[in-house]
């Protein structure tokens, strides 16, 4: 895959979650906002039915004293009767249509007790309502007659006007007592809690009573105090020119729980399914560049597989060429000596097939690996031996410090030899000066430590985290100033898990590394 197509794939597969996120987030807003205007309709509503409520309660409290009086009274404090009379004649249809209505007014002065015994007027108003129709007739001498009469009567009490009444002395009860004298706190709580509970808002809340002007009453809960922002007004009482009185505010500390509550279950799917987008996203986007980085390693691990193989093969082509050539086919010396220049180079092209395949099959796990109680400063010593060349034709020293009281190990004398090695020769590769390797052994109650310290070039950090990996090289493609395939450090760590153990590095670039080795001991 190329950069540009890779960038392009990044770049759509980012916009593609942005946009789908960013929908999702929407709608959650939406479906919040939604909610939360739900909320207030319904508190609004609730509050509402608490003023009607409590004014409804005020006048039947008034009408219950007034009637209550009414029906103990018997006779009236004075009396008036009113006669209304109203005639229609219909010449056309020979008709005389006639209204009347009589009309009892009886006052009766009423004390108030909550009205410091103060009394009042009250009018009590009866009415009797007649209507008469009459039809007339010509006989033989011209002479009208009556010949069809119709009569009607209605008795009763004027309610309308006596609820005007009321209403009138409610308004005067209203502007002489106090608000808290007119509804207590309790009342207002309760009425409240029961308006709230019948549109299922069970939560708990506080409210406060303030008048027209801001200023607070003692109708309120605890120690309230105002918050207009997240406070819900309403009317509570009006004055007589029906403009708001006083205001109920009332507030929810736990209001934007409950809102939540109330749509959870498709809030957390939603963020679930973001959740999910998001790892999905991720895994791809780590998966493209995890196969995008494993095709780079491949193909240097090609480039240096091929580079290695070059040399040995060009080698092995120039001595075949040469025991070809008349005059030294007959030269055993010389015959001998590039036939065992081809066996070394067989030699080292078998070796570095034998470490890809070696690997392959770790990974498989189709490697045995034979352990049996064996003494590691011995394998260490073994290592050491196996790479003294290396480190004399370098002019270097690798030097052993063995503090181990206990060095018995469970193991495969075999691998744990090459583990040593592998880490011995890539102190030595990657040191620019004649090497200085130091070699420490210590033990505790479980573990046997081993720790190659060397003087090279060292690592970043970044380098730290891929240097067990498999092909992994900081050096890449055709740079062959230092030989390899990557293969060294990761057979390390295959080898040392085989064996429960674990395998770290400390390095700092430019002050050489310390690689540390732990196996449990028996």
């Amino acid at each position: 895959m190329g950069k540009k197509m890779f960038v392009l794939i990044v770049v759509l597969m980012s916009i593609s979650l942005i946009g789908i996120i960013s929908v999702q987030l929407y709608w959650i807003n939406n479906a919040v906002e939604s909610k939360k205007e739900q909320f207030k309709n319904d508190v609004q509503k609730s509050l509402g039915r608490v003023t009607e409520r409590i004014n409804e309660k005020e006048e039947q409290q008034i009408e219950n004293v007034i009637q209550g009086f009414l029906d103990r009274q018997t006779l009236a404090d004075n009396a008036q009767i009113k006669n209304f009379l109203f005639q229609q004649i219909d010449t056309t249809n020979n008709r005389k249509i006639t209204y009347g209505t009589t009309i009892l007014e009886e006052n009766f002065e009423i004390p108030l007790d909550f009205l410091d015994n103060e009394t009042i007027i009250f009018k009590r108003v009866s009415g009797k309502k007649d209507f008469f129709q009459t039809s007339f007739r010509k006989d033989d001498d011209h002479i009208f007659k009556s010949a069809d009469e119709k009569r009607y009567s209605f008795l009763g009490r004027m309610k309308k006007y006596e609820s005007f009444q009321i209403s009138e002395i409610t308004k005067d009860f209203k502007s002489k007592n106090p608000i808290n004298q007119r509804v207590s706190n309790r009342e207002l709580n309760e009425t409240i809690k029961d308006e709230l509970r019948k549109r299922n808002i069970h939560l708990d809340f506080k409210y406060g009573v303030y008048s027209n002007d801001g200023l607070a009453t003692k109708l309120k809960s605890g120690y309230y105090t105002i918050n207009q922002k997240d406070s819900y007004p309403y009317p509570l009482f009006y004055d007589t020119n029906n403009n708001p009185e006083y205001i109920l505010n009332l507030e929810f500390p736990a209001q934007n729980k409950h809102i939540l509550s109330g749509i959870s279950n498709i809030l957390l799917l939603s963020l679930f399914f973001i959740f999910i987008i998001v790892v999905a996203f991720s895994s791809s986007l780590y998966q493209l560049i995890k196969q995008k980085k494993i095709a780079q390693i491949k193909t240097d691990f090609i480039n240096n597989m091929t580079h290695e193989f070059k040399t040995p093969i060009a080698t092995i082509n120039l001595a075949l060429d040469s025991i070809r050539n008349p005059k030294i086919i007959n030269d055993n010396e010389k015959v001998l000596r590039y036939v065992n220049m081809i066996r070394e180079e067989n030699k080292r092209m078998h070796t570095q097939v034998e470490n890809v395949l070696r690997i392959s099959r770790l990974e498989k796990n189709q490697l045995d690996i034979s352990k049996e109680t064996v003494d590691i400063h011995d394998i260490i010593e073994h290592g050491i031996t196996h790479v003294s060349l290396l480190v004399n034709d370098k002019r270097g020293t690798i030097e052993t410090h063995f503090h181990a009281i206990t060095a018995e190990i469970s193991g495969n004398e075999f691998h744990l030899t090459n583990v040593i090695v592998n880490m011995l020769e890539n102190a030595i590769k990657y040191s620019i000066t004649p090497p200085k390797i130091n070699v420490y052994t210590e033990s505790t109650n479980k573990f046997f430590i081993v720790e190659i310290k060397d003087e090279g070039i060292g690592m970043s950090k970044s380098v730290q985290k891929s240097v067990f990996n498999k092909f992994y090289r900081e050096q890449k493609g055709n740079i062959h100033d230092i030989k390899g395939h990557g293969l060294g450090l990761a057979y390390v760590k295959e080898i040392v898990e085989k064996h429960h153990g674990t395998v770290f590095v400390e390095s700092e670039k430019g002050e050489g590394s310390t690689f540390t080795v732990k196996l449990p001991l028996i």
